[in-house]
């Protein structure tokens, strides 16, 4: 086997970067690196067609009211693709951002919803990004809803998830059906190995594909003016890139 030339962490920035659009408006909350420069490089890539908001950048956060209007924002239509996380992401695409255990009886606490809810239902494009991928995180079914992967029908709903990606693979949002099923492994994983990671049942193909490592422009881009524009909110994940 060939000797891998790119991180962990640059093949994620360049899988998220590629689910995104050339035009538009993207935006990743706080403490979100790695989307932030998926971001930054979509937008690099895009000739800087794309337009983003990356919360806690001076450069990339030019909205004077702080979250409220990206709220309004996302309300308006005017916010194209998001990233959310999650405690706990189950295989409905649920989310969980308060806890751990029956609600209130707690036995571990996350930091609270903000505003997922709102802009889970609110922007078109949701991206799910998790690094760790392992039982704990991917559960068969979330222990509190902060935020429903679907909803009930005849509630409006123009936005939601189209995909989660984590250290090990890609899924993709089957709306149909409201299950996640397998996209990609990424290089160096298989299939057993996520089986055994992911505490939900998921569809995939007979062959499963393999994600596409980070090509050499990408990689440029990402060491280059992406690793220098990072580095204002995020230094030290900065430096790790190249």
């Amino acid at each position: 086997m060939p000797a891998r030339h790119y991180s962990d962490r640059e093949l994620l920035i360049a899988v998220l970067a590629r689910r995104l659009p050339d035009r538009g408006h993207v935006v990743a909350g706080a403490i979100s690196p790695i989307p932030a420069a998926a971001a930054m490089l979509a937008r690099e890539r895009s000739g800087k067609r794309l337009r983003i908001t990356v919360l806690g950048s001076e450069r990339f956060y030019r909205h004077a009211d702080g979250g409220r209007e990206i709220f309004d924002a996302a309300g308006r239509g005017r916010v194209d693709v998001f990233f959310l996380s999650g405690g706990q992401i189950d295989g409905n695409a649920n989310i969980n951002l308060v806890g751990v255990g029956d609600y209130p009886d707690l036995s571990v606490r996350f930091h609270g919803n903000f505003g997922s809810a709102y802009l889970y239902y609110m922007v078109p494009n949701v991206i799910l990004f998790r690094e760790e991928h392992s039982p704990r995180v991917l559960v068969p079914q979330v222990d509190f809803i902060s935020a429903p992967g679907s909803g009930p029908e005849g509630v409006y709903r123009p936005g939601g998830p189209s995909a989660l990606v984590t250290s090990r693979a890609i899924f993709a949002f089957d709306k149909a059906s409201a299950r996640f099923g397998l996209e990609s492994l990424h290089p160096d994983h298989d299939l057993r190995e996520v089986e055994a990671a992911t505490g939900f049942a998921f569809a995939h193909a007979a062959e499963v594909a393999s994600t596409p490592a980070p090509t050499a422009e990408e990689l440029a881009l990402i060491r280059g003016p992406v690793r220098e524009m990072l580095a204002e909110t995020y230094p030290e994940v900065a430096a790790t890139l190249g």
